[in-house]
């Protein structure tokens, strides 16, 4: 990149090339704004190499003209970004199995290449799971799970409403997370609610055990907030997988790079290539 030439006398941390296997930057697509063609455009002109993937969130996809979505999946594929569907799955699942069917094959063929499987507001056995990680394979596309250990994440309820439902038990969202990776998941989105967001303090104990038990390459962090994509990078460093809104890219990628940071980060992301 020109951008690159011109800067290249300026020291800063490694970055490989896309696709990456690590240091994964997903953002938040049509949800919160509004995102059309030529909004994604600006977008990718200026920051697509940081862009790796884009994540359609609360079904918004089924709320666009399906020429429209296909526009957004085409220019995302133009800059060697995959696309997500985000978790709507777990609403087309209350549908019947002849939705879900249906779903993943508008999904394909609206350009697509990821389907997430979550299920923050309904109770899915890990066999089903498994199933639904095998069909959605079948179909040749990724299959990424997203687990949590908060029960009613995913549809900003407020705190209190979160306590009221509990959390559960880490380990068994880990044990659920290996089988998914087993089974061939791409990868696993790990949900911030109860963890970094709406937990006061946050248990930062629990992605700690999912990286000891998973290692970084497969496991992706919910972090649409500034101060949780800046504490994975300086506790993890710039190879950790995140999903971010599209707004916060230029800032988490100062992070990732070095050349930017609060007090607290600022010198201390590093990298070594030998």
């Amino acid at each position: 990149m020109a951008n690159e030439n011109m800067w290249d006398f300026l020291n800063r941390n490694d970055r490989p090339p896309k696709p990456r296997k690590s240091g994964i930057t997903e953002i938040r697509g049509p949800y919160y704004s509004v995102m059309g063609k030529r909004y994604l455009q600006d977008i990718l002109e200026t920051a697509g190499e940081y862009v790796d993937s884009l994540k359609f969130a609360g079904g918004a996809f089924s709320l666009m003209p399906p020429e429209r979505v296909k526009e957004i999946t085409d220019l995302a594929h133009e800059h060697n970004a995959v696309v997500s569907t985000g978790g709507f799955m777990e609403y087309v699942l209350t549908q019947g199995k002849a939705a879900v069917d249906k779903y993943i094959g508008a999904c394909k063929e609206l350009g697509f290449d990821i389907i997430e499987i979550s299920a923050g507001f309904i109770t899915l056995p890990t066999d089903d799971w498994l199933r639904l990680i095998e069909r959605v394979q079948k179909a040749g596309l990724k299959a990424k799970p997203e687990v949590g250990v908060q029960f009613g994440a995913g549809g900003d309820t407020p705190e209190a409403g979160l306590e009221e439902e509990g959390i559960m038990d880490p380990q068994w969202a880990i044990k659920q997370a290996q089988k998914f990776i087993d089974a061939g998941a791409y990868m696993i989105m790990i949900e911030s609610e109860g963890i970094t967001e709406n937990a006061d303090p946050w248990r930062t104990e629990i992605p700690a055990k999912f990286i000891n038990e998973l290692g970084l390459e497969k496991l992706m962090f919910e972090a649409a907030e500034p101060e949780v994509f800046a504490w994975y990078i300086k506790n993890y460093g710039p190879e950790v997988n995140l999903f971010v809104d599209h707004s916060q890219i230029v800032q988490l990628e100062c992070l990732r790079q070095g050349i930017w940071g609060t007090k607290s980060l600022w010198g201390r992301v590093l990298t070594y290539k030998g």
